[in-house]
């Protein structure tokens, strides 16, 4: 299995100082080995977004290897996994030519880096601006699947002439369907893999008649990654939150509740007996935010609140939140019993936005069988 050195320090729940990242690894572990499996039986490749962990120990798992094929956000990212070993690296972010000399230097020490860009402008810059650096960087051509964001619609004439723009820096074809998360059924999400499906497959052919070579079919999401049917003509994927999954994934029947593999410890601090609350020092400094679940059947405001082993306690959440401060009430209102919430005591609370709320941290506090064991650095930074 995989040989590294990790942080170990003897601890109990009650000795790390709240409020703290924790991640559960037999959760982190079996989601992992679910997207793997899945992917595998399927014949495409894993390239997880590592944007979610930011920790080499959370994506050797993701991988089940040292290293493997990788997308990234940031620069950053791309330097910090480099230099832990990875070399196969997707910047899956659109490329503005002052960040090319960073990742020119990665190039130039060993590291095979993909951009992506989405017109024409995009794809002449940063030709010139990896001539001028005297490296090549080889481009996906993004495909608007849905609407959501960026890209280049399947049958837009701009397609052929992006790619002519980029000449022979092309690679592929890549595009994420981020309408997955407005999804409300699984036969939705099926339906937007579908199109994901279908947008960068039409595209890939339409390339590849025009004489371009079109090698990276390359689609993402962990929705449609979990329940698309079909993935044929696809040549990766490229979930992220999956190995550790969050509220609005379960509220879209991505994954389970318990099946949630990263909580925020807080410790109570306070009641408001009038108004029934109770309060926790994590607000929005340790959650994020991240209001993401307000759109779906139920909102579990800034996150679902659990006892110190992880389970929901009834219906509380966290329905406000000031930097330091929670504010855990019931889910439209009711009374607490507030004996049952000492000063001083545990709480847990699941995040709606895994990336949102680990961002906020700088470890994951690893817990096996329920119990802290070891500390893996988390970083930050573009």
């Amino acid at each position: 299995m995989l040989q590294r050195i990790f942080n170990v320090r003897p601890m109990s729940l009650e000795t790390i100082e709240t409020p703290a990242l924790l991640l559960d690894a037999d959760k982190l572990d079996a989601n992992c080995r679910r997207m793997r499996e899945r992917l595998q039986a399927h014949g495409v490749v894993l390239r997880p977004h590592v944007k979610t962990a930011k920790s080499v120990e959370v994506t050797q798992r993701a991988l089940d290897a040292p290293a493997g094929a990788i997308t990234v956000s940031t620069v950053r990212e791309a330097e910090y996994y480099f230099d832990h070993g990875f070399r196969d690296i997707l910047y899956a972010v659109g490329l503005v030519s002052s960040k090319v000399p960073r990742l020119a230097e990665l190039v130039k020490r060993g590291a095979h880096v993909r951009a992506i860009v989405d017109s024409v402008e995009a794809a002449r810059e940063l030709n010139v601006a990896t001539a001028k650096a005297g490296v090549r960087i080889p481009a996906l051509i993004e495909i608007d699947s849905d609407g959501h964001r960026a890209g280049v619609r399947p049958d837009a004439p701009d397609l052929l002439e992006v790619a002519e723009a980029l000449g022979d820096s092309l690679h592929g074809v890549m595009t994420h369907a981020g309408d997955s998360y407005n999804c409300t059924t699984v036969d939705g999400i099926r339906d937007v893999a579908a199109r994901e499906r279908d947008a960068v497959v039409s595209s890939a052919g339409a390339l590849r008649r025009a004489g371009h070579s079109c090698p990276v079919v390359s689609v993402g999401s962990t929705p449609t990654a979990t329940f698309a049917n079909n993935f044929s003509g696809v040549t990766e994927v490229r979930p992220g939150v999956y190995v550790f999954h969050d509220l609005v994934m379960a509220g879209l029947g991505v994954c389970r509740v318990e099946d949630i593999a990263i909580s925020v410890l807080a410790s109570v601090i306070g009641h408001q007996k009038e108004k029934h609350w109770v309060l926790v020092d994590a607000g929005w400094m340790a959650l994020s935010r991240d209001r993401g679940t307000a759109r779906q059947r139920v909102d579990q405001g800034y996150g679902l609140v659990c006892d110190a082993e992880g389970q929901p306690i009834e219906d509380l959440v966290v329905v406000d939140a000031n930097q330091e401060h929670g504010i855990v009430a019931r889910r439209g209102g009711g009374s607490i019993d507030l004996g049952r919430f000492a000063i001083g005591s545990l709480l847990r609370i699941l995040p709606n936005h895994a990336c949102a709320t680990a961002a906020q941290h700088a470890e994951y506090h690893v817990l096996r069988d329920g119990q802290p064991v070891e500390v893996w650095e988390r970083f930050g930074g573009w």
